[in-house]
């Protein structure tokens, strides 16, 4: 199955959930990720502004804001396909942008080296158990991380978005850690045991 065929079909099945099921699942993904060993011990975390039907991470961002997490979010340049982080301290500096994103406002706002950060958290379509990931096509989160060196790669989504198997590229970058309303996966595990 190609990328875009599964993109779809995964966008269809999030679209049939009703309103009620995404909260929770939501919620119940936020509560794990607090118990997650990793997020514990970050004092640095890069994390998406969410846009529906991805988790929800505004409650996410509260509760990290709760625990004395330093929360840096992306700001995309959609002229040269590479992104930034930044650290915000509230939700006040951000901006809408193209395709209703949230970001920061680079003036209001404290750049941040991705090595500066201990764990990032990267959003997608479609995922395997080995970590592989289909994104939003811009191929922005592929492209920072190969000079990601320091910690993990987490990402958070529905079950629905779980696949056995997704297509990849050479420079594909897989997540370290799946976490789902209904399971935690470690993929540097399943890589290892493929």
């Amino acid at each position: 199955m190609d990328k875009t065929f599964l993109r779809n079909e995964v966008r269809g099945a999030l679209a049939q959930m009703s309103e009620a099921a995404y909260r929770e699942h939501s919620l119940t993904v936020a509560k794990q990720v607090l118990q997650e060993p990793y997020i514990i011990e970050a004092n640095t975390i890069g994390i998406t502004i969410s846009n529906k039907p991805e988790i929800d991470t505004i409650h996410l961002i509260q509760e990290l804001w709760q625990l004395s997490k330093r929360v840096a979010i992306p700001k995309c340049n959609p002229k040269t396909k590479e992104m930034s982080f930044y650290v915000i301290e509230s939700f006040n500096q951000l901006e809408t942008v193209y395709m209703h994103l949230r970001e920061p406002i680079p003036e209001k706002c404290e750049f941040i080296d991705a090595n500066e950060m201990d764990i990032i958290l990267v959003p997608g379509v479609v995922f395997d158990k080995f970590g592989y990931r289909i994104g939003y096509g811009g191929g922005y989160y592929d492209r920072y991380v190969l000079n990601y060196k320091k910690g993990k790669l987490m990402s958070l989504l529905f079950d629905e978005q779980l696949y056995e198997h997704v297509p990849t590229n050479e420079h594909d970058c897989p997540v370290d850690i799946i976490v789902t309303p209904t399971k935690r996966i470690d993929c540097v595990a399943q890589r290892g045991a493929n």
